[in-house]
């Protein structure tokens, strides 16, 4: 029996290898003639020769790649897009050369094509090509002067929030690149920033493979998502740059430089730019735009080179950044502690926060042949804090049914509160100063062993961080329903906490194909990293101030600790591939048992722990196209994560009085489920499209801090706890709708996020008998947006309504209904003369706030004009009015199982800036002259005809 299915097997293999050995490949690259970038979404196909039947097509990737398989034969290969002139070049596939790459295909303009589309075409918002999202920048009227940011603001499906995080359809953007080369690594606010609308041609928006995903062809749950810039036509043949300046009231100021030469497959970038407006947007862009918080300072300079040729391709960036943020807040909270009660908390807090970073990245690709990739990615960042606060707080056991203002406005606070009703009060004075030098880099080896998909490949990472952290802090604080010696607690010290970490990554991969289309891959990886810590405390003296240094000071053996961690992991995967013309299949399993090893010491307490667990990792991927511009794509992930080894010492830290811990020996670990599903279709024709995304993700044995008040000092007693209940649901969908001529449109996008969200509450009982609270929250979002647009004149409405739902089962009196809705409408026209008018005015309001002057109505309106001169167009001067009616505030909210908090910030509000912009254009193409324009549009100076 077992010889006759040994027999089955080799017989199976064998028709297997010699039908892949039966087939040829034809692949290649198209780019467009003029600026050499590639032309995504061409359509290629292979003719039989003599009679010219169609044998198989395909269409060209983000890269403008293709391959097509077929048997050997004499054949012609075909490519042809909409404007551009077709072109055919015979093959021949061979049983002795059955792979055939005919190199670059260059596709020229077709000319009297693009001279009748720029007369009846408009350029469509967003189109969906596979799993890619297509804006036009021309399709978006800005601001003269707007950089990068503002463009992202209008795109459909996009947001970027209070901290410059940007999400596509919910996906968070890790990354910018320009032309497939990436632009200063790792930090895109650096691009976001600086980079001025009026180079950008499109942007693309999709999920980029990891470079170990990329060599393999296996998805390894690494990918990140992107957003890809393309550099208008002809500006990659030679120089351009811009010099922006500008000063207004309120000693405001803004400068900026941008220099870049681009040619062929060469990119140079210079950047520095110095403000303290919080970068904040041009006026006249439309849209409900986000506040920073606080009044920030930024200098920033760096440099970016991108370079590539047949066999190898090299990417850089050294950027250095420094931020000064001046922040001030005053927040109004409620933790619930038990059923019938809740602790209230306001308070005012002053920082100065400075940070200084400095990042060098490289990527090198060798390719010294067909079969073999090298990659190598080296980076090292050195970065510096220094912040200090000033906070002030007091803690009621009832709701002082007062403002913030009121409260610390007054010189008795007892005047306002009875005394019986507040817990505490609390001054802390806080300096903390911060190094750390971080080193690393991952190399891969790839190797292919024939044309089918075997290959085998090594991926090797290191890191290494060293870092120091220095704390200065000073705190009185008077508990009000103490004794009298117990009232006052005043506590002085100094902090000292360096930390170094190595970690070590070795990982082997195996892909075998095991029949057409099909493929299996083989993985085993080791990690190993030791981190050691070593924080030292001391007890300063009570005349102390956190700028007197640290002599004087006494060590502190019991709030001391010293910790070396030692991990161990290795990880076996097995994983399967299935590929057809439509249809792509992953699915994968990885095993990991891991051993940790702790040596720790906290004054006598020291203890040596050793711990052995086993993860496991299941995943899925499925991807549907059902045509050029409509893709299903379902995604499913697990992971085990293990509590911090600290968490399960059963030791007690009381740095903090207000804030004591305990670890829990007992805590298991944690599996989370995240199922991902989308979809979009594009109509091309209509210029009509939708994209959805939904997550939905869980987690069992979930790690919640468990925490006991204490009513007569308003601190809590904390030990992490596993909780099950918590879980989230979200989704969005969005469209694009081009109504008559293409001249209007209209844009939504409507997002809906449920979280039912489960944590500890705790009264005066012991630690074990705390309680569960279940906060279940909906949030409902819709933006509306209609425009219309001609060459000289675009006008937007916008609309937008936040819904908050919240029902808490502790305490059904914070059950909450909060509004944020805002309507508006923006501008920009471009007169006769070389000016432009742009502006702006929206209608902001917020409903259901338990602080009545929450509950506001802000009319913001802004505006700018701008007048272009010098021959060309060259420069541009503008004048910007922020916030005209001093309307603006800056208030947010927090939501939690365990507790509320409205927060309001101080930040940039009303003022009025002379903006000075200088272009320099040196072309070497036919296409990268003319004038200036509306930022990517079609008016009178603008760029000339578009290819679509």
């Amino acid at each position: 029996m077992r010889k006759w299915v040994m027999g089955i097997l080799l017989m199976l293999i064998g028709a297997s290898v010699f039908a892949q050995n039966n087939r040829g490949r034809v692949s290649g690259n198209v780019i467009d003639a003029d600026d050499k970038s590639p032309v995504i979404q061409a359509t290629v196909q292979l003719l039989s020769l003599p009679d010219s039947t169609m044998i198989t097509g395909n269409v060209t990737d983000n890269n403008g790649r293709f391959s097509l398989r077929a048997k050997p034969g004499n054949y012609a290969v075909k490519i042809s897009f909409v404007g551009y002139i077709p072109v055919i070049k015979p093959v021949t596939i061979s049983r002795n050369k059955p792979a055939v790459n005919i190199g670059q295909i260059e596709l020229h303009s077709d000319a009297i094509m693009l001279e009748g589309a720029v007369i009846v075409a408009q350029a469509p918002e967003v189109t969906a090509v596979a799993d890619t999202l297509v804006y036009n920048s021309s399709a978006y009227r800005l601001p003269e002067g707007s950089a990068l940011e503002e463009l992202v603001k209008k795109l459909p499906g996009a947001e970027v929030d209070e901290n410059g995080k940007i999400t596509i359809n919910g996906k968070e953007i890790t990354k910018i690149m320009i032309d497939g080369k990436e632009f200063f690594a790792d930090d895109p606010n650096i691009a976001m920033k600086n980079l001025p609308v009026n180079i950008i041609d499109k942007v693309r928006a999709y999920d980029k493979q990891s470079d170990m995903a990329r060599v393999t062809g296996i998805e390894d749950g690494e990918e990140e998502t992107v957003l890809d810039l393309s550099v208008k036509p002809g500006m990659n043949h030679g120089f351009f740059g811009n010099v922006d300046g500008a000063y207004g009231t309120e000693d405001r100021y803004s400068g900026k430089l941008l220099a870049n030469y681009f040619r062929d497959k060469k990119q140079f970038t210079v950047i520095g730019s110095i403000n303290n407006v919080n970068d904040n947007s041009f006026p006249g862009g439309g849209g409900f735009r986000r506040q920073e918080n606080g009044l920030t300072t930024v200098k920033m300079a760096g440099a970016n080179f991108a370079t590539e040729n047949e066999k190898f391709k090299s990417e850089g960036s050294v950027n250095f950044n420094y931020k000064d943020a001046d922040q001030r807040s005053k927040q109004a909270s409620e933790t619930f502690v038990s059923t019938e009660s809740s602790s209230f908390k306001n308070a005012l807090d002053n920082s100065r926060n400075k940070t200084t970073n400095l990042t060098a990245d490289a990527f090198l690709e060798w390719r010294p042949d067909t079969m073999t990739t090298l990659i190598l990615r080296p980076r090292i960042r050195y970065g510096k804090t220094d912040n200090a606060s000033l906070q002030n707080s007091y803690t009621f056991n009832q709701d002082p049914e007062h403002s913030t203002d009121e409260l610390f406005n007054t010189d008795d606070l007892t005047s306002l509160v009875p005394e019986e009703n507040i817990v505490n009060t609390v001054l802390k004075n806080t300096l903390s100063k911060g190094d750390d030098l971080t080193a690393g880099g991952t190399l891969i080896l790839n190797r292919r062993l024939n044309d089918e998909g075997r290959n085998i490949t090594f991926r090797g990472r290191y890191n290494y961080t060293n870092s120091t952290s220095e704390q200065f802090s000073v705190s009185e604080t008077e508990y009000f329903q103490q004794t009298p010696e117990e009232r006052m607690e005043i506590l002085n010290r100094y902090i000292n906490t360096p930390t170094k970490t190595s970690e070590y990554n070795a990982r082997l991969t195996y892909s075998e194909p095991i029949f057409k289309g099909g493929f299996i891959q083989f993985s085993y990886n080791f990690q190993y990293s030791r981190s050691t810590t070593d924080k030292s405390t001391y007890d300063m003296p009570d005349d102390w101030t956190t700028g007197g240094g640290t002599a004087g000071g006494s060590f502190n053996a019991d709030l001391s600790q010293n910790a070396i961690y030692n991990y161990y992991n290795h990880q076996a995967e097995v994983s399967f591939r299935w590929i057809r013309e439509k249809m792509r299949f992953n699915i994968g399993m990885s095993f990991q048992p891991q051993r940790s090893t702790l040596s720790y010491t906290k004054g006598e307490y020291q203890i040596d722990t050793v711990r052995n667990v086993f993860n496991f990792t299941p995943t899925l991927d499925f991807r549907y196209r059902f045509s050029k511009t409509s893709q299903l794509r379902i995604r499913y992930r697990g992971r085990t994560s293990q509590p911090d080894m600290i968490d399960l010492l059963p030791i007690e830290d009381n740095t903090d009085p207000l804030n004591v811990t305990i670890g829990n020996p007992g805590l298991k670990p944690t599996f989370t489920n995240s199922l991902r599903m989308e979809y979009n279709t594009f109509n091309a024709e209509t210029q009509r499209g939708m994209f959805s995304f939904f997550n939905f993700q869980n987690t069992m044995n979930d790690i919640s801090n468990r925490r006991i008040y204490n009513e007569e000092t308003g601190g809590y007693t904390t030990k992490p706890e596993n909780i099950n209940g918590n879980w989230s649901l979200f989704g969005i969908v969005g469209g694009n709708i081009a109504l008559k001529n293409k001249k209007y449109t209209i844009n939504t996008f409507t997002r809906a996020n449920y979280q039912n969200m489960v944590s500890y509450i705790s009264n005066n009982t012991e630690l074990n008998e705390a309680g569960k609270n279940t906060t279940k929250r909906l949030s409902l979002g819709e933006r509306l947006r209609g425009t219309y647009r001609n060459d000289w004149w675009e006008v937007s409405l916008n609309g937008s309504l936040d819904y908050t739902h919240s029902r808490n089962s502790y305490q059904t009196s914070n059950n909450m209904d909060t509004y944020q809705f805002a309507y508006g409408a923006s501008t920009n026209i471009r007169l006769p003369w070389n000016m432009t008018l742009s502006t702006d005015i929206s209608q902001n309001s917020r409903r259901g706030y338990t602080d009545a002057s929450m509950n506001r109505d802000e009319l913001i309106w802004n505006a700018q004009i701008a007048q272009d001169f010098l021959k060309g167009n060259a420069a541009t001067i503008s004048v910007q009015f922020y916030d005209i009616l001093k309307n603006q505030s800056n208030i947010s909210r927090t939501i939690s199982a365990a507790m509320r908090q409205d927060t309001e910030y101080n930040a940039i509000y009303s003022y009025c800036m002379v903006h000075f912009i200088y272009r320099l254009n040196l072309f070497g193409g036919k296409q990268g002259q003319g004038g200036a324009g509306f930022q990517g549009g079609h008016g009178p100076g603008g760029r000339g005809p578009r290819r679509f």
